[in-house]
């Protein structure tokens, strides 16, 4: 009987260890939907040199979306075996109880016994249920990390499209009549100053 107490109180303890880490995994989830909808407002300002980066922007946000409903998910599981775990830990208190004051009483501790089985079945359910939602949450987690870094690459391309484009631009006016130098130069240091305020943010 202190044995099965001690497996309540492990996995009571482990129970509430994956509740932090679900935490942490949806806290994730929320940033990565933040940079998502970011990189969305800088592609759709680049017009057609950001569609490329809108899209990698959009699947991250999907992913986003995908781990954070995991998360709930894995929630709702450990809070239900939260809930076995303290009906479990009631019917052990029980039988203790009552082997202190039964004598000859074996059958109701037979019963109390096979509650104690059956909810231990229903919390290793619960587990296996866990184990592979944390394995699909970590396959999301795995595809989130790619395409953060796909999407910081094709904002580094981007980027760099966008100081071509405006170099071109600046030989373009400079051949225009009445066009000075001095507004060249003043059009390039602001361009400059507005990329690099948006790499910043």
């Amino acid at each position: 009987m202190v044995r099965v107490t001690e497996n309540m109180r492990s996995i009571t303890d482990c129970a509430s260890q994956m509740t932090e880490i679900i935490s942490l995994i949806d806290g994730i989830a929320f940033q990565t939907n933040i940079l998502a909808l970011n990189a969305a407002v800088e592609a759709a300002r680049a017009g057609d040199h950001g569609k490329g980066f809108s899209v990698v922007a959009g699947e991250v946000r999907n992913l986003a979306h995908r781990s954070a409903e995991a998360a709930k998910s894995i929630k709702a599981l450990i809070d239900v075996t939260h809930d076995n775990v303290r009906q479990g830990a009631a019917i052990v208190q029980e039988a203790e109880k009552n082997m202190q004051e039964i004598v000859g009483g074996s059958g109701q501790l037979n019963v109390l016994m096979s509650e104690i089985s059956t909810t231990t079945r229903e919390q290793e359910k619960g587990i296996n249920q866990i184990t592979l939602a944390l394995s699909d949450l970590e396959s999301a987690t795995h595809s989130n990390v790619l395409m953060v870094e796909a999407l910081s690459a094709s904002s580094d391309v981007l980027k760099a499209q966008v100081i071509e484009l405006q170099t071109k631009t600046d030989k373009f006016r400079l051949s225009q009549p009445g066009y000075s130098e001095h507004a060249l130069s003043h059009s390039h240091v602001s361009s400059l100053s507005t990329i690099t305020r948006r790499g910043q943010a």
